[in-house]
């Protein structure tokens, strides 16, 4: 039996997430179903984030068991031939008996893309939000830059969760201009990024970070007051949870 390290890349538009579902197509349901008819028996794939539905990643990290002794560079080959084009194997590699993609990582990072100004690009609207209002980017930075520590998230997770403890470290958020998700024909608009590090998330976390900067950048909310906030505990003192569309997990770093 090895323990098989899987590199991935998905457009998550038209899945219910990374975590199989009584309905519905998962990114983790489509890789068992790759896996299971290359290993000839039932395999269980664990992942390194278990990202909502619509949401996209560059860099998610899965990790498997598998009987069989096809070479890692096959399995990459075989594995895409047999996965919807909308999910990608990136790599593969042989790794210690007791990697967990979930456990061991050590260091999750997202990026959330924004694109801004009345019009935005048709080939941009799966991968980012369209906020039509001008943002300030210097006080969404003014606001980012109170909240990387380890702190109590509480207000910046969804309603009905339920985890032992709401304190997480975060480790930087870096709002900037940023870029297209993707490369796509000029089009009016300025993209816009916020690109948040950390252990890890509660539930819809950076998505509710993301909502508050942009209330911030549309002057709804002042910076100063993402410490408040924050102390207050209270999720609806934050702002809007951000559509899922603009969402990709980067990077998991071990």
């Amino acid at each position: 039996m090895r323990t098989i390290k899987l590199l991935l890349a998905y457009d998550g538009t038209d899945y219910v997430g990374w975590q199989r579902q009584a309905r519905g197509r998962s990114i983790q349901g489509e890789l068992e179903r790759a896996l299971a008819e290359i290993e000839g028996r039932p395999v269980a794939v664990v992942g390194a984030g278990r990202t909502d539905a619509g949401v996209h990643a560059l860099g998610q990290v899965a990790s498997v068991q598998l009987v069989g002794r096809i070479e890692t560079s096959v399995l990459v080959r075989a594995l895409n031939a047999k996965l919807p084009p909308d999910i990608r194997v990136l790599a593969a590699e042989t790794v210690a008996a007791d990697f967990h993609a979930r456990y061991a990582a050590r260091r999750k990072t997202y990026r959330y893309h924004l694109t801004n100004g009345p019009l935005a690009s048709p080939f941009t609207l799966r991968y980012a939000w369209h906020v039509r209002e001008p943002l300030d980017l210097f006080a969404m930075r003014e606001a980012a830059g109170r909240l990387p520590g380890r702190r109590d998230f509480a207000a910046f997770q969804n309603v009905g969760t339920e985890v032992a403890s709401t304190v997480r470290t975060l480790h930087s958020i870096v709002v900037g201009p940023g870029a297209a998700p993707f490369p796509a024909p000029p089009a009016p608009g300025s993209p816009a990024s916020v690109e948040v590090a950390g252990e890890g998330f509660l539930r819809h976390m950076v998505r509710i970070i993301v909502g508050t900067l942009v209330e911030v950048g549309l002057g709804r909310v002042e910076a100063s007051a993402v410490t408040a906030i924050l102390a207050s505990r209270a999720r609806e003192r934050a702002g809007p949870t951000a559509p899922a569309r603009g969402l990709f997990l980067v990077a998991v770093d071990y």
